[in-house]
């Protein structure tokens, strides 16, 4: 699948949220993935206002380290600024980051991150929430990076508003809710699955997000049968040299 091929499907895959099972757990979560995908970013996380503050439900792969440093992001750092001010945020370099976000800049170090990016998403006069976009390398992300990641952030929250109207603001409040409670339980199953089926985090995910849509099963229920049962979703399994997407 070439690049242009692959953008064009994470946009279908973006706008799919009028379906009756919308699942905003996996919604987010494939978020995350195709943002490492596409971007030159080493992790990718969503965050979403919920009552007063940011939350994030779907972290790429949330490991102890690296949930730490998404759970400071929710008050202080790019996250929470590209969410207060629906601007882009992007700090000069180590030393203005430090200066403007001491407990993230130092959460982050400490992590093995080196650049943090984050993007709001908003439509019009509505922001919901924003991207955050984490680095190794000690250099800013490219134009056309930034360009796309805003775009994949604008046809995420319009995909989300979307959704929230056609089943009530409270509805997906409640999906929110959930999500938050169950992201713990997602990034286990994807372990357990990735260990079993010896292959990567994110083609685990993919096998999981497969399976749960062709059954019309939530994405929590799948993860917890991984967990609890012990099973290896051999049914749904990836075909060498193609992608989960590509096998749909």
């Amino acid at each position: 699948m070439s690049r242009e091929q692959h953008i064009a499907r994470t946009f279908v895959e973006l706008a799919d949220t009028l379906v009756e099972d919308f699942d905003v757990i996996g919604f987010l979560q494939q978020m995350t993935v195709r943002c490492q995908e596409l971007l030159d970013v080493t992790d990718a996380a969503v965050f979403l206002a919920h009552g007063p503050r940011l939350y994030s439900p779907a972290p790429c792969d949330a490991g102890p380290t690296l949930q730490r440093v998404l759970d400071i992001a929710c008050a202080e750092g790019p996250a929470a600024d590209a969410h207060r001010t629906a601007r882009p945020v992007d700090a000069n370099g180590p030393g203005d980051e430090a200066a403007r976000w001491p407990e993230f800049t130092a959460q982050l170090r400490q992590a093995g991150y080196s650049r943090a990016t984050a993007l709001p998403m908003r439509l019009r006069q509505e922001t919901i929430g924003s991207l955050l976009l984490l680095r190794s390398a000690d250099r800013p992300l490219d134009a056309d990076d930034i360009a796309l990641a805003q775009t994949l952030a604008d046809a995420a929250t319009i995909g989300l508003l979307h959704a929230r109207t056609i089943r009530s603001q409270d509805t997906v409040n409640e999906q929110l809710h959930t999500a938050l409670q169950s992201r713990i339980i997602i990034e286990q199953a994807k372990g357990l699955l990735a260990a079993r089926r010896d292959v990567s985090l994110n083609e685990a995910f993919e096998i999981m997000r497969r399976h749960a849509r062709r059954r019309r099963l939530l994405l929590s229920k799948v993860a917890r049968d991984v967990i609890d049962t012990g099973s290896t979703l051999h049914n749904s399994a990836v075909l060498p040299g193609t992608s989960a997407a590509d096998a749909e």
